[in-house]
């Protein structure tokens, strides 16, 4: 199982690393190998919620999210999407972006690829904050969710769930909070927040609307939902998902080096064991067995969104990102592990 897992993970870290070899030599194949630490301790709990989506889809579409998404998810979020961004917020052409990416300039100095990328940082965290945080409040306010880890505090929120838009308010009132405070960046902050938040309702509702009619049509969503518009929507919300979650990674290996050729090989090989893992916990019936990985994981989405826009205006190192999410995952690991036991006893 194992093998057949991480067997594409294995051979293609393998054929990345003597890329980044022949590339650059030794240094490009150290940073490659950190970047590829960096981007699967960042997103661990991503493969959580991802594998939660993925188990309502067929072993087909469990393919694709591993081939053609991952082509998405390396070369689309990141390679490409840095340099749309560069060039959208900097008014040059994305050809131009990957010009000035390729010369290696230092990120501080202003004009270069790093810094211009770092420019548009406010935008890029607005955007993945609000993504972020309505799967978090979303999950918090689910009225069917019976299983609580945070016992209290969920049960709290949940009660939210009476509201309609519940979730949207919150988030809305957290992007006008963080808009009050930061001033200088209130434009972007509104902006970019209200693209991400529709977004998310787009992607979500329409995931939604494509499982209700395929329950209507046969009466067992597990068939339907493995084909057609609704696995097709349940794709691009994963897809649209690892992007919002790929952000932190991106602009924290620009603090290791501004090759985007470098970048793309440490976080795409990354990106590659984060779906393998995914994909691992379905087949493994993982998240039914340890009932609490899922609760931790939603709440190192919630505190990464809201680092997401603290980091607009103050760094927020990375390894404190990761710890983070971590620390959420260990701590819900220990809890399913125990309830298990008790329940076994």
């Amino acid at each position: 199982m194992l093998l057949r897992t991480f067997g594409w993970s294995f051979a293609l870290t393998a054929a990345g690393l003597v890329a980044a070899l022949l590339y650059d030599g030794p240094k490009a194949l150290f940073v490659t190998a950190i970047l590829v630490v960096l981007e699967v301790s960042l997103s661990f709990d991503n493969a959580v919620v991802n594998a939660r989506v993925l188990a309502r889809m067929s072993a087909y579409w469990q393919r694709l999210f591993l081939t053609v998404g991952m082509l998405v998810a390396v070369f689309g979020m990141r390679l490409v999407f840095p340099l749309l961004i560069v060039g959208a917020t900097a008014h040059i052409s994305p050809w131009r972006a990957w010009q000035l990416a390729l010369e290696r300039g230092d990120p501080d100095t202003p004009g270069t690829y790093g810094h211009l990328l770092h420019d548009a940082h406010p935008l890029i965290a607005a955007f993945g904050g609000m993504f972020l945080l309505m799967i978090f409040l979303d999950f918090l306010i689910d009225l069917e969710k019976e299983l609580h880890w945070l016992g209290p505090v969920e049960r709290f929120v949940q009660r939210a769930g009476v509201l309609r838009w519940a979730s949207v308010l919150v988030a809305l009132v957290t992007l006008g909070i963080f808009a009050l405070v930061y001033h200088q960046h209130t434009g972007e902050l509104l902006g970019a927040g209200v693209v991400g938040l529709l977004s998310y309702l787009l992607v979500s509702t329409a995931a939604e609307r494509f499982e209700r009619t395929a329950e209507d049509g046969t009466g067992t969503a597990g068939v339907v939902l493995a084909t057609g518009k609704a696995a097709f929507s349940l794709f691009l919300y994963l897809e649209v998902l690892d992007m919002s979650f790929s952000f932190d990674g991106v602009i924290g290996a620009f603090a290791i080096t501004a090759d985007p050729v470098v970048i793309a090989l440490g976080l795409g090989i990354g990106a590659l064991y984060v779906r393998s893992l995914t994909v691992l916990l379905v087949r493994q019936g993982t998240l039914s067995e340890l009932v609490f990985l899922e609760h931790g994981a939603h709440w190192a989405i919630g505190a990464l969104a809201l680092l997401l826009f603290v980091s607009i205006e103050h760094e927020v190192p990375e390894v404190v990102t990761g710890l983070i999410g971590v620390g959420f995952i260990a701590a819900a690991l220990a809890s399913s592990l125990r309830r298990r036991r008790a329940q076994a006893g």
